[in-house]
């Protein structure tokens, strides 16, 4: 007699400009959908919360039905919910929390919170499966960029190496991006100018890379002061955005895959997982893949449907925590919307030396 499948888990996400809904169950993803309010907040060259949130109220409902009937299933199928309570936007992780208490509520079935980067994490396991045990997993997005070191997701801690001091990488782009002339969102508008720049065209520096630097901290503010910079010496002249484009994505590329792989070869670790937003610029992709094979890493990266905030990666935490027997929150769990980061079933962090010895 085989195995008792696990119950059919429905993510909602709704922590930034992102409506997100997932289904999976034992590891697979059945269905998802994504309403995304970004084109309500170009205008203004970057997220308004107050807009956000009111999107959300408007998109919830449909974005799950939608999902539903994608995966060909009933809202009574559903056997346990999760959903993103940090960090983010308040009032948008109010309305995705109050959507998903009022399903869970409604049905009588367990509700997970859920960190926002353990989703991002998870996200690659809907893809390639089970995560190496251990492995590095590098976050690239607009609002995070961490290495942490990553064992067991649902049971054991997840070690947090280091992350950015000041601006992500994706906050960089969007806000060097405003300084070209390019729309928002600025990773794909800087993505897409410097297919045709030259990287070398400007000596960009390369933040906290020094031998004296912490070696997996990161800092992209200096980068987008000297991009700016730049910027205002062609002032009267005509930008060549393309190559400032380029140089601007070779530096953050170089950073960022730089210390993941030196991160890998430090602790033996043979799979470097790479997720967020970022992880879907051409750059980052193919330098990490010439790193990575040079140090013999595994590289893992997850479609790029699957790189952006999306409900699905909340599900797949979700079914992780559901099947080894986590604790489900109270129905009076709350948001938390500078959520430091932790083991996805609410652990505390773990330190570096508590983690290899283990």
């Amino acid at each position: 007699m085989g195995r008792k499948a696990s119950p059919i888990v429905l993510g909602v996400e709704s922590s930034c400009d992102e409506t997100g809904v997932g289904l999976v169950q034992d590891g697979l993803l059945l269905g998802h959908a994504i309403a995304s309010s970004m084109d309500e907040h170009a205008r203004y060259g970057g997220v308004v919360p107050e807009i956000a949130a009111r999107a959300h109220v408007h998109a919830v409902r449909p974005v799950i039905r939608q999902a539903l009937d994608g995966a060909g299933l009933r809202l009574s199928d559903i056997g346990a919910v999760a959903v993103t309570t940090g960090p983010g936007l308040s009032g948008a992780l109010q309305v995705g929390l109050a959507g998903a208490k009022s399903i869970a509520y409604a049905l009588g079935v367990p509700l997970y919170g859920v960190h926002h980067l353990a989703g991002h994490v998870a996200a690659d396991t809907l893809e390639h499966g089970p995560l190496p045990d251990p492995c590095m997993v590098l976050i690239v997005s607009g609002g995070h960029t961490s290495l942490l070191l990553v064992r067991d997701l649902a049971r054991a801690p997840i070690v947090h190496l280091g992350d950015t001091l000041d601006d992500a990488a994706g906050e960089c782009f969007d806000k060097v991006a405003r300084v070209f002339g390019l729309p928002y969102p600025g990773g794909p508008a800087i993505d897409r100018a410097a297919r045709v720049g030259d990287p070398r065209a400007v000596p960009f520096p390369r933040p906290l890379t020094g031998p004296r630097d912490e070696p997996y901290d990161f800092s992209f503010s200096g980068l987008k002061t000297a991009a700016a910079r730049w910027a205002e010496g062609h002032a009267g002249r005509e930008l060549p955005v393309a190559d400032g484009a380029a140089s601007l994505q070779e530096a953050i590329a170089d950073v960022l895959t730089r210390k993941a792989v030196a991160a890998c070869v430090e602790h033996g670790v043979g799979t470097l997982v790479v997720v967020g937003g970022v992880a879907a610029n051409s750059r980052v992709r193919s330098l990490a893949e010439e790193r990575c094979r040079a140090a013999g890493v595994e590289l893992r990266v997850p479609p790029l449907r699957l790189c952006t905030d999306n409900g699905a990666m909340i599900a797949a935490v979700g079914d992780l925590l559901v099947r080894a027997g986590a604790e489900p929150a109270p129905l009076d769990v709350s948001i938390d919307p500078s959520a430091p980061l932790e083991y996805a079933a609410l652990h505390p962090v773990a330190t570096i030396a508590e983690a290899v010895a283990a």
